[in-house]
């Protein structure tokens, strides 16, 4: 590990030098000792990710990609775990508020913002048209427009890593005739259609062009439209919505999703002076303003999907945790589940979270101690209020300690359930019926193994669970998949007993 450290003190000092700050100036912006500053830069500090996320904030340089290096996870498994966890706030809230962010002229506010490599990706695509963007108190963003946004210095690289770069065509619609967006990257889940989005925009007055590498828009005048959308998708969702925010007059959005990041997206544009009925249904519509200029601030929900993967996590190895902040109301079918498959679960009354609208409930999970049974239907997602697509696969682990076979049909996307046969590498019994269903038959015991992460997030996230119930030592490498969604893992599931080591590899 003293050699690693070494590499990136390395690196950290070459890169305050070329900021021009020294050993000072870089502890006072960091909040700490010039001599912790000198330990860290001659490799004698261990460094969480946190940490190293903190130090590439203030570089305005992420020290794990330019290092070529990938990071990694050793875990010493079969640990129970104990204690209290706070779910964090929602990834796919805070990137389509970050693009939302564009529709305002004024100076945006988000607070608590999680600090995963997802929205670091849309944090430096709009770094590079000119936005200036601003952490402060630890995880809260001060978003600033230039006058004009600089499309031709857009970070293509960047923009090809997450598929949330396409939600910028709503907001851009609105200030430019012409535009070119990337290709969309992030989960490799399959052929995901971005043809929803395309024929939403239509009605907007979008034109798009398929060119190598890029969709290139051509906008008439945006007027307020009637959308039917192709496919109740989130994204599509996010992106009409802010097609809808800013043509003035009145929009009908029909087939729309109404998950809780759809939810939050429509209170932030609520507080920027738009108007929205139909919150939390499939039908909304939107009242436009064509012109937002207002200094606001608004405060992320909490993510149903942290606390499932701790939920998950609880239950894969026999723990009893508990959960605090859980969105509720968007995990009420999972629970109902879970209860019905034997699982003794306790929560809290609920109260709001501090954005004023997600109801929240402390919940905990009991120890099963072997008692779970396999549920008598099979497990499926539906659209909100349904199991949310993206919880499905925390029941793979789960199936697996429970007795019986458990059928996932994981409908909604085209190849997501051959990485859940990745767990079989773990001991469980995962049998692949083609390429939405898996049988999964247990109670299994897991076993260690080395594994390479896939390149999709949830599916990742469960071989991490898997290897916590795994007695043994197990690597899980090149977690990039993970930290594109949940921050500062290892640390946080270290917090519970768990035993997670950091192992950066160059």
């Amino acid at each position: 590990m003293s050699n690693t450290n070494e590499k990136i003190g390395q690196l950290i000092y070459q890169i305050r030098q070329e900021r021009g700050l020294t050993q000072a100036e870089f502890a006072r912006r960091m909040g700490t000792s010039q001599s912790a500053i000198n330990r860290i830069e001659h490799g004698k500090q261990n460094l969480s990710l946190e940490t190293l996320g903190r130090i590439s904030d203030v570089l305005q340089k992420p020290i794990i990609t330019i290092s070529g290096n990938t990071i990694n996870f050793r875990v010493d498994g079969g640990h129970e775990l104990s204690g209290t966890i706070e779910t964090k706030t929602a990834k796919n809230s805070a990137v389509a508020l970050l693009c939302a962010s564009l529709l305002n002229k004024g100076t945006t506010k988000l607070i608590n913002v999680p600090k995963i490599e997802e929205v670091n990706r849309i944090i430096e695509v709009l770094q590079s048209m000119g936005v200036s963007i601003k952490w402060f108190n630890k995880n809260s963003l001060e978003i600033k427009p230039p006058e004009k946004l600089d499309l031709d210095g857009m970070d293509a690289t960047a923009a090809r890593r997450t598929r949330s770069i396409i939600m910028l065509a709503g907001p851009l619609l609105h200030e430019f005739k012409e535009f070119k967006i990337p290709y969309a990257g992030g989960c490799k889940l399959g052929k995901r259609s971005v043809q929803a989005h395309l024929y939403a925009l239509e009605d907007f007055g979008v034109q798009t062009e398929v060119v190598v590498g890029y969709y290139k828009m051509n906008v008439k005048d945006p007027a307020p439209a009637n959308v039917v959308l192709y496919e109740m998708g989130e994204t599509p969702t996010e992106n009409i919505l802010m097609a809808a925010a800013r043509a003035e007059g009145v929009s009908s959005i029909k087939m729309a999703s109404s998950n809780y990041n759809i939810q939050d997206l429509c209170y932030f544009l609520k507080k920027l002076g738009v108007k929205i009925s139909g919150i939390g249904t499939s039908h909304l519509t939107v009242h436009g303003v064509p012109d937002i200029k207002k200094n606001i601030s608004y405060r992320v929900c909490e993510d149903p999907l942290d606390s499932m993967f701790f939920i998950s996590a609880a239950v894969a190895t026999n723990s009893q945790i508990r959960i605090d902040r859980c969105p509720v109301d968007f995990l009420e079918v999972e629970l109902m589940k879970l209860e019905k498959m034997g699982l003794e679960i306790s929560r809290s009354d609920v109260y709001k979270s501090q954005n004023g609208w997600t109801n929240l409930s402390d919940v905990t999970i009991h120890k099963h101690n072997g008692g779970l049974r396999a549920p008598a239907e099979k497990l499926h997602p539906l659209p909100y209020p349904g199991l949310l697509p993206d919880n499905l696969p925390f029941f793979v682990p789960i199936a697996a300690v429970a007795k019986g076979q458990t059928l996932l049909h994981d409908w909604m996307y085209e190849n997501r359930a051959i990485y859940f046969t990745e767990l079989s590498r773990l001991g469980a019994n995962v049998e692949l019926i083609d390429a939405h269903r898996v049988y999964v038959r247990g109670a299994t015991k897991f076993s260690p193994a080395d594994i390479t992460c896939p390149p999709a997030l949830r599916p990742a996230a469960i071989l991490l669970i898997g290897m916590l119930a795994a007695e043994g030592s197990s690597k899980l490498r090149n977690i990039y998949s993970i930290a594109r969604g949940y921050e500062n893992i290892a640390a946080r599931l270290n917090s519970l007993g768990a035993k997670v080591e950091v192992m950066n590899e160059f």
